[in-house]
């Protein structure tokens, strides 16, 4: 199981600078990419084509949306069906990421329908979890993150591809604040998200992938990566540099 290195680039990046970053980021892993790393990158929707176009053909790259309706097609202004992020290829979608939960409003229950359109669309899903500062003060890790799964993947097949889909603990606070989980509070979540992977899934879950998501940089990616139950990492800011994500893809 390869570790799955997600530069996610939220709001930033013209189509220009998308595609100069993508290409600086492919040029710096030439010959370099180790073989147990995939690297997913997860622009804007108006630079898949960009960097669509970067990565094409290249081994141990993927390109994934940041968002979609779970919906074939219809009258929903402003909004991408997931038929439209494969048409540009991609491969990954995110789901339930904590900036369209808390700034967006999305419910759990909604993040689950479009787990489970993106599955049944082709896309490999990565469901987002984690808790606030104030939940985590409360002692309510363990319910916030089992009831944002639960729904997440409440009609996910139990058959499903394991590679397919991803979860990645994202603690909010630490998310853009420069704050880091610690060694054992990631541990500690890790092993809660596995559990629950295990007690829906059975076995198959053992395969399925974890990632960390909250100010991962060059200089903790390493500690962090090495710790049981991460699968790879979800990065933001530290991804919109090429020079910066290489050294965690390397790390």
């Amino acid at each position: 199981m390869k570790k799955l290195m997600a530069a996610n680039w939220k709001m930033y990046k013209l189509h220009s600078e998308a595609r100069d970053t993508a290409e600086a980021l492919v040029k710096a892993m030439k010959g370099v990419l180790p073989e147990d790393r995939e690297v997913l990158i997860v622009p804007p929707f108006t630079a898949l084509r960009s960097v669509r176009k970067a990565i094409k053909k290249v081994p141990g790259f993927a390109l994934g949306g940041q968002n979609f309706f779970p919906s074939m097609q219809g009258a929903f202004t402003g909004e991408i069906a997931p038929d439209m992020l494969t048409d540009m290829g991609c491969t990954y979608a995110l789901a339930g990421h904590s900036e369209r939960r808390h700034i967006l409003g999305e419910s759990d229950e909604f993040v689950g329908k479009k787990v489970v359109c993106g599955l049944e669309r082709g896309l490999g899903m990565i469901l987002c979890v984690g808790e606030t500062i104030d939940e985590r003060k409360e002692g309510r890790l363990d319910e916030v993150v089992r009831r944002q799964m639960e729904l997440g993947l409440a009609e996910v097949p139990l058959d499903v591809a394991p590679e397919r889909l991803t979860v990645a603990y994202e603690p909010v606070w630490a998310i853009g604040t420069g704050l880091t989980a610690g060694p054992k509070e990631i541990l500690a979540a890790h092993a809660l998200v596995r559990s629950i992977l295990l007690e829906k899934f059975g076995q198959a879950a053992q395969q399925m992938r974890i990632l960390y998501g909250g100010s991962v940089k060059p200089e903790n990616a390493s500690e962090i990566l090495l710790l049981d139950n991460v699968d790879g990492v979800l990065v933001g800011g530290s991804s919109l540099s090429a020079d910066s994500f290489s050294k965690i893809v390397t790390a």
